[in-house]
């Protein structure tokens, strides 16, 4: 290089190497103040939500704990999940599930058909059966779980025990305890049953007993209309020769839809009920039955309160894909048609409650 552009460059150097140590000194002076600043002046954090719901569960916990304890449970069951809200199911299908927050009871209700296929006591014991049949994708109605039969029951003008079971219901209050689902006309049930109605179903759980209203309401302005009413109630047994069914069976009659072409009615002679044959009996003005179940060591009362009148038993005995030895259907039946004028409602009401043999 020339002399000139030798010093030249040089200078441009020295000029780069001050600037750079400028600009360094000033970052660093800079994340300095930013950092006494931030330290000054940074507010004391918040608990998270999580956090919080931590604190939630566990004090529920404790409270289930000590109700548990002091009948005698241990603290076994309360290390169940405390979990309740709206879930889903492996196959996507929305459930609100129910815990009680003393007992650790619980209960799943399934917004499609607005079933419940699930109600656990305190010490776990399951009473309602699912079928291992049972598809829970929503492509068919739920083969188990108290089941909706409305507004038809069995075969007639309409589908197979009505829509109710194979419709999406709505959500229209829940708590940790309680849910209630409602159903209304749409464009699919219109095709078949062209009524202004309105259906409600609550399921409340309690520290012992799980109860559900189903309530009706007539919508329309003028006209009157009539329906058949029923819960398809599967219950779990532990096995079919572990289980007596009582209640005011002994003397009535019922129809045995088993014998001849269009059933017979016979006469019941026992006071405790076995099965162990095929069952579809309709016992009209039978409505207090109780499952006692040795396997378990525990009976379940099904208290139908108000407009349930009538009981079936159903087993299809026999069909293991159908799983019949680890369930029976004790069903909560309105069989004569019930006519509801413009603004009049009909309730019926089921309370399950267990308790040791």
């Amino acid at each position: 290089r020339r002399p000139f552009e030798s010093s030249f460059h040089n200078q441009q150097i020295d000029v780069s190497l001050l600037t750079m140590k400028f600009s360094l000194a000033a970052i660093a002076a800079s994340s300095l103040l930013y950092s006494t600043s931030a330290f000054h002046i940074q507010a004391p954090s918040k608990p998270s939500s999580l956090v919080l719901n931590a604190s939630k569960a566990a004090k529920k916990k404790v409270s289930r704990t000590k109700w548990l304890e002091a009948r005698g449970y241990g603290d076994a069951v309360a290390a169940a999940s405390s979990e309740s809200g709206m879930m889903k199911n492996d196959e996507g299908l929305d459930f609100v599930k129910l815990v009680h927050p003393e007992s650790g009871a619980s209960a799943e209700v399934y917004l499609f058909g607005g079933v419940v296929t699930s109600y656990k006591d305190g010490e776990g014991t399951e009473f309602i059966a699912v079928r291992p049949d049972a598809k829970m994708d929503g492509s068919k109605p739920i083969s188990g779980g108290l089941s909706h039969c409305w507004p038809q029951f069995g075969p007639g003008e309409i589908q197979q025990h009505g829509f109710a079971r194979n419709v999406m219901w709505e959500v229209t209050e829940s708590t940790d305890t309680t849910v209630t689902m409602q159903m209304k006309p749409s464009d699919y049930t219109k095709e078949m049953w062209d009524k202004e109605f309105l259906c409600n179903f609550s399921v409340s759980l309690e520290a012992g007993e799980l109860k559900t209203v189903m309530d009706v309401k007539n919508e329309g302005a003028e006209d009157s209309f009539d329906f058949q009413a029923a819960l398809h109630s599967y219950f779990t047994t532990s096995s079919l020769e572990n289980l007596e069914i009582t209640g005011s069976f002994e003397g009535k009659e019922f129809l045995n839809k088993l014998v001849g072409d269009e059933g017979e009615m016979q006469t019941e002679d026992r006071s405790a009920i076995t099965i162990t044959e095929e069952y579809d009996r309709v016992y009209k003005g039978v409505n207090d039955p109780v499952l006692k179940d040795s396997g378990t060591g525990k009976a379940l009362n099904i208290m139908n309160q108000a407009g349930w009148e009538d009981t079936v038993l159903w087993n299809p005995y026999g069909s293991e894909a159908m799983g019949f030895d680890s369930f029976v259907c004790v069903e909560s039946v309105k069989f004569d048609p019930v006519t509801l004028d413009a603004g009049q409602s009909w309730e019926g009401v089921l309370v399950l409650k267990p308790e040791a043999l």
